[in-house]
């Protein structure tokens, strides 16, 4: 029997609590965001040296920051020796240059995409929590957009003056009076965190038309390298978390957090992200809607399953349309 796919709409005021955000969210945003791995579109571009190909390789890894953090590590343990190593230092160059060079050519301008913010806005502002497993800066500009409209909301990424709030749980209380509050996390990380040599983690600030350069800049100066989790198998991807406090956290503390509903939209549910579904289960998520592109009713099925079997058989899932009025970048009328 084919699964019923609603309309956002008639919804939407079952959902309040948790919106995780896919792949899909940001695609729909820009096509640019439909291409394989960063690591595939420098390989096109061959970009990549083959030094640095031999450390993917060693590895067993597709993950860009993965590569370019281990071999920036050993760049400075080498540096701090005083030992002569011009190979590992061309290797550094190079991934971080190949890098640098996906992120610009896959990524789109603030103005290319400024027109899908409100919508956005307004899609995402109903939620308590909003969980975003892209890279990009959507979401990060539009919260940004949101600050101007001045309607008692408030987005809060937690990193207050640039570092992360370990205490992310108080910062759910209104600032004034009867604003709303709503938190946004990272679980994979972010193109505008990043961290230092000695692990510090921080949020890097630009104006909206030049955060992407500011966060490029960064890489460059080689103080920092970037704080996100881009491909690999999921047990990678844990290994990764593992690494960085802020990520562990969100791992840890936020998906596991109380919720008892919670919105899946454009996010495939593929066996790479099967950890995220695995914290979550530790929540009390009652009800899932998930977003089905095309409405297609072989994906109706895998997310069932796979909602069913990480979750528990007794959660309630339904599913409505990606391109419905009011989700997303599509204007409620």
């Amino acid at each position: 029997m084919p699964h019923e796919i609603k309309q956002w709409k008639d919804i939407a005021d079952n959902y309040d609590d948790t919106v995780l955000l896919g792949n899909g969210a940001s695609a729909a945003v820009n096509k640019s965001f439909l291409y394989g791995s960063l690591l595939e579109r420098a390989l096109a571009d061959k970009s990549i040296s083959e030094d640095v190909q031999l450390i993917f390789d060693f590895f067993k890894t597709p993950d860009f920051e993965f590569v370019l953090r281990t071999v920036w590590q050993a760049t400075n343990i080498n540096s701090a020796l005083k030992i002569e190593d011009k190979r590992t230092r061309e290797a550094y160059e190079n991934v971080r240059t190949a890098l640098i060079q996906a992120v610009r050519q896959v990524h789109p301008g603030h103005d290319e995409v400024s027109v899908h913010f409100e919508p956005i806005y307004r899609f995402l502002k109903r939620f308590k929590t909003v969980l975003s497993l892209n890279y990009d800066l959507i979401v990060y500009w539009t919260t940004m957009f949101g600050i101007d409209l001045r309607d008692g909301h408030s987005f809060k990424d937690c990193f207050p003056y640039g570092e992360f709030r370990e205490d992310w749980e108080e910062l759910r209380k209104p600032i004034r009076g009867n604003q709303s509050v709503t938190l946004v996390f990272y679980p994979h990380g972010n193109l505008a965190l990043a961290r230092d040599k000695s692990e510090q983690e921080s949020k890097i600030f630009g104006g909206d038309g030049r955060l992407l350069d500011a966060i490029l800049a960064r890489w460059e100066s080689e103080n920092f390298v970037p704080l996100f989790v881009s491909e690999g198998t999921w047990q990678q991807k844990v290994s990764a978390i593992r690494t960085s406090y802020y990520l562990s956290t969100v791992y840890r503390e936020v998906l596991t957090s109380d919720q008892s509903t919670l919105v899946i939209y454009g996010w495939a549910l593929g066996d790479h992200d099967v950890h995220i579904l695995n914290q979550i289960k530790r929540a009390t998520v009652k009800r899932v809607a998930v977003s089905v592109y095309q409405h297609s009713q072989s994906f109706c099925n895998h997310a069932q399953y796979l909602v069913e079997e990480n979750l528990g058989a007794g959660i309630e899932v339904e599913f409505f349309d990606s391109a419905s009025d009011g989700c997303w970048i599509h204007p409620a009328r």
